[in-house]
Parts: C-alpha cells; structure tokens; sequence
C-alpha cells in the first residue's frame, strides 16, 4: 500500500497537489487538495487493467472549463458548510434569521456560491496501519457564505485492503452554526462503457424526504412501501426510471440512531460483476442518478460523462435541516465536534 503525492497545477498562487492512494489489490483513489475532491477512482478490469469508474479530470484545468463551471455537477468534491438546498435561502437560529446566497432558483445549494467544494484544502499525513490514507484541514469563517462561526473542517481519506474507502469528517465550530457534510463522487461501475441504467440498485429503507417544487425537503418523510422507489429489493435502475418518468433525486432516511454506522446500499453492475456497498453515520442518503449532468461533458481520456452516466450516494444530514423542526444534528453547537463517516466498499 502507498501514498504518493504529484502536483496538480496552481491557483490563486498557490500549488495545487493530487494524492493517489493504492492498496495491495489494485485499487486507486486520486483526491486533490482543491475541494478535497475525489479525481478519479480506478478498479481493475478483469484482464487485471485498471479503468476509473468515477466522473472527473486529470486535469486541474478540467474543474475550471465552461460546460463544468455552467453546468455545475460537483464531481467528487467535499460539500459544506450545509449541502443540499436550504429553502428560501434563509434559516432562523438562536433568534436571528441567517440570509444565504440564491445559487438554485430561490434556494441556497450546496454551501452557496464559493462552498469547501471550491476551497483549496491543507494536507496533512494520516498515519494508519496497514491502509493508505490522506487528510485536509480547512478554516472556514465567520459569516463565510453567510453561516455564523468559525468552523474548522477535516476531512480524512483512508483506503484498506478490504477495499474500503473510509471518509471521515470532523469539524468545530465557535457559534452554533449548521454543518452537514457529504462527499459528491459520481460512480459508473461499468467503467463508463453504458449508462448506469443497466445497474441494479438496493436501498436499505422504505422511507424519505418529501421535497417541494424547488427540490428543498419540507420535513414529511413519506413511506414508499411497495412504490416504484421502494428500493429494499433489487431492482435495475432504469426499470424504476421507466416506471417513475424520471430520474432518481431521491432523499432516503438511513435512521442511524446514535450514528453508528450502517449498511445504506448497494449498486451493482450485472456486467462487470463489480459492486458499491454504501455505509454511513447519517441519517440520509440522497441517490442522484445524474439526471441534470451536461452530456458535454467528458474526462480527457474520451469517458463521455452526461445524463444517466453516473449515479451519487451523497450520505449527510436531512437537506433543508435548519427548517425542519426536529431534523436530526442539523445544528452543531458553539465547541461541540461534528463527526460523520461513509465507507464506500467495492467489490470487483
């Protein structure tokens, strides 16, 4: 197992490095310290080759193109101060209303206009036995994108030989501020040679969010039993597509009481015979199957990215939590540590 560490390119002045992680099996993960963002996740074929089957650029410049920049997809990148949207943009908080920027309609996405997405990140070494790990410290400030408090954000990276990906996050903040942290990789385990529609998805639960007509959750959580997004039997992603006339933006409800961790989903690749197994703290998974991704898109090897292309399992608090009346941990207080992990476990 090793780390290694290349440069990626400069901004604002500053060096930008890629670090790859490899375990024994042939596995490799590449994540930049611009937006703590996952570049590319490689498995081997079964000729032993390698083939990534994530969205993404091996280049810096890639992040920075206009398809990217307008189309806006957040490939692999680590989402904060609050991902998903927050209604209106607004949230009240210890008798103050808190105003954010609009950058989806009416509401505010994915931390706002500069989120951690787009934040370059200092590293610093992860010492663990017998895995290849990376970690990114980031302060982000008061009002930064208009959330009270200064917070300080790590994120860790470590890949084993059991070829789990483990994603830990941890963050402090200095005011009672809303945190909720998630990781944005779009996967296609078919190494991007079909859409994900021939991939079989299972989710562990037969609840979630209801959202609005600006895609913000309103707090009902709807039970789906014996829906078409009823996902606790396998089904192929594009049967239930079919089925719901639309792509899956689905917000599922994990119940991790006293955020242990558990087994959240998993998609499968008939083909390739390769499969994702999703586990996590948090009491939500959004399944995005890419339904607004840009079919101009595409990594500079010739992987066509687009519509369908590629599926998010983005683990995080409930989407729109500072309005939800009793959303769980949506809020971290003045000192306490926020803390969540998602294992993201292949099988190939």
């Amino acid at each position: 197992m090793k780390t290694t560490k290349t440069n990626f390119g400069q901004l604002e002045n500053q060096n930008i490095d890629l670090f790859t992680l490899t375990n024994d099996h042939g596995l490799e993960v590449k994540i930049t310290n611009y937006g703590a963002t996952i570049t590319a996740i490689s498995i081997p074929d079964s000729n032993g080759n390698p083939e990534i089957v994530t969205c993404g650029f091996n280049t810096l410049e890639g992040y920075f193109s206009d398809e990217y920049v307008n189309n806006s997809p957040y490939f692999g990148g680590t989402v904060g101060r609050y991902c998903s949207q927050i209604k209106n943009a607004e949230f009240p908080l210890n008798g103050e209303l808190f105003k954010l920027a609009k950058n989806a309609g009416e509401n505010n996405l994915h931390g706002g206009v500069k989120g951690f997405d787009k934040k370059i990140w200092k590293s610093f070494d992860v010492d663990i036995e017998n895995a290849s790990a990376i970690g990114m410290i980031l302060l982000s400030e008061d009002l930064e994108e208009g959330f009270p408090g200064n917070v300080e954000v790590s994120v860790e990276f470590i890949l084993d030989n059991q070829n789990e990906l483990h994603i830990n996050y941890s963050a402090v903040p200095d005011q009672d501020t809303p945190l909720s942290l998630t990781n944005h990789t779009y996967f296609n385990l078919s190494g991007f040679s079909e859409s994900i529609e021939g991939h079989t998805a299972k989710v562990n639960t037969n609840r979630r969010l209801e959202t609005d007509e600006t895609g913000a959750a309103t707090g009902k959580i709807l039970n789906i039993e014996g829906q078409a997004d009823d996902l606790r039997t396998e089904k192929q992603i594009g049967d239930v597509h079919e089925e719901m006339k639309d792509g899956f933006e689905h917000f599922y409800i994990i119940d991790s009481a006293n955020s242990e961790l558990k087994h959240a989903a998993t998609i499968s690749d008939p083909k390739t015979k390769r499969s994702l197994d999703v586990f996590t703290t948090e009491p939500c998974m959004l399944l995005y199957t890419g339904k607004y991704t840009s079919d101009a898109l595409q990594r500079e090897n010739g992987q066509k990215f687009g519509k369908y292309r590629g599926f998010c399992c983005e683990t995080h608090r409930y989407p729109n939590g500072p309005n939800i009346e009793g959303s769980p941990r949506s809020i971290t207080k003045a000192d306490d540590v926020f803390q969540s992990t998602t294992v993201f476990k292949f099988k190939f």
